[in-house]
């Protein structure tokens, strides 16, 4: 344990730095000026990257033996490494946060699949869902799940870290930052892609009563969430995206029940990148009303091109950002998103999945993105993610954050 708290003092010292500096004090200020359509100019953010490809001098080795302790220093370790080779506008948090210990009780069901990996270091696999919803007596199985909050254990972590770093800087408990979303995503993996498309055809009907059952579980998980103040709106992110604003009231740190018009509420249905309008309107919109809508602010999307639904994605209440995908046209998002939210860009992670990152091309894609936001006069965060591989190379990350930051600086 001496050792543990030598590792962890040594690296907190180096990350109270950068929290405490006068750059992520001004990427705060460009992260809320964003999300409240204020917008000083667009924000870039890195996030969801291959680790297992990106460890240079071992300096994301863990050395910790206590295994909580690794999970302190790993968040460090990343932080640090992020600020030093592709920060763009990443924001630091100024206190180390220990998670509340959660526990979900069942639903009555669970994923059945099989997996296929290429590479055992990397994450990333292919799945082969089983059907464990095909019939009306496997819906009966779902029921809502119990949620529980470990405060003994949390606590004992929160001291433990308290009593290691506390003296560096402050250590806080961080509870759920926002309330996602995703009954179709959660639909794929219960009963498959191909069975999930043919049955909102054949079996509509059916269809609805899944996803009201999930929406019911939602709507127990926001009550529960609330009872038991799980609510947290001081977290680092809003899956990738800033997540900073003044314009939902109440902090975490004020001594006050959080509920959920304190918080982002995020919905998404990646899977209806393949139906109509119509069909999404009437089989995800209207029940993200019923959940995600009750949020104080609301981020819709993830991989599903929305460029030419935002007529119906803006029929949920206090929406604020949409996520604009590489599958989109950014050029029609942006004319429909104009003033009213924050676009969301994501450009296409392919570019760093090379062994040698194409400049050119990056800039055409970025420049294009940048176009069509001042065009419009869109708010706008430009997030590189799910990058499932740099081809060994992190350098590729590197150099596309220098040539999109050197290009947001001349917005």
């Amino acid at each position: 344990m001496i050792e543990d708290v030598k590792i962890l003092r040594k690296l907190a010292y180096d990350y109270c730095k950068i929290a405490f500096s006068d750059k992520n004090a001004e990427n705060l200020k460009l992260h809320k000026a964003v999300n409240d359509l204020k917008q000083i100019r667009p924000v870039v953010l890195i996030d969801e990257l291959p680790w297992n490809e990106m460890n240079k001098n071992n300096e994301l080795t863990l050395l910790c033996a206590d295994e909580y302790l690794r999970e302190i220093e790993w968040f460090l370790r990343c932080s640090i490494y992020k600020n030093n080779y592709m920060p763009a506008d990443m924001f630091i948090q100024p206190f180390i946060p220990v998670n509340k210990v959660i526990h979900y009780g069942d639903i009555g069901i669970s994923v059945e699949e099989a997996i296929l990996s290429t590479n055992n270091e990397n994450s990333i696999v292919s799945h082969k869902y089983k059907d464990i919803l095909e019939t009306e007596e496997d819906l009966d199985k779902i029921h809502k799940p119990v949620v529980s909050y470990d405060m003994q254990k949390t606590l004992k972590r929160y001291n433990l870290i308290g009593e290691i770093l506390g003296d560096i800087l402050p250590v806080k408990l961080a509870g759920i930052g926002y309330f996602a979303v995703g009954p179709w995503d959660d639909i794929s993996r219960y009963r498959g892609v191909s069975n999930l498309l043919i049955d909102l055809v054949d079996r509509p009907e059916f269809m609805h009563k899944i996803v009201q059952k999930l929406t019911d579980i939602n709507l127990s998980y926001f009550e529960q969430y609330e009872d038991l103040n799980l609510f947290d709106n001081n977290s680092a992110s809003l899956h990738c995206t800033p997540i900073h604003t003044d314009d939902l009231p109440g902090k975490s740190f004020d001594g006050i029940k959080l509920t959920r018009k304190n918080v982002w509420g995020r919905g998404y249905a990646q899977i209806f990148a393949s139906v109509s309008n119509k069909m999404h309107e009437e089989f995800d919109i209207q029940y993200m009303i019923k959940t995600v809508g009750q949020c104080g602010l609301v981020y819709y999307g993830c991989c599903e091109p929305l460029d030419k639904k935002i007529d119906i994605v803006e029929k949920i209440p206090n929406l604020r950002k949409i996520s604009v995908t590489p599958w989109a046209n950014v050029d029609i998002a942006a004319e429909a998103i104009n003033k009213k939210y924050v676009l969301s860009s994501k450009p296409n992670p392919s570019s760093v999945a090379a062994p040698m990152l194409n400049k050119e091309a990056l800039k055409k894609e970025i420049g294009t993105i940048l176009n069509a936001c001042k065009r419009n006069n869109c708010a706008c965060d430009i997030v590189l993610k799910d990058i499932s591989t740099c081809c060994k190379r992190p350098e590729n990350i590197f150099e596309w954050e220098q040539i999109v930051m050197d290009m947001v600086r001349n917005y």
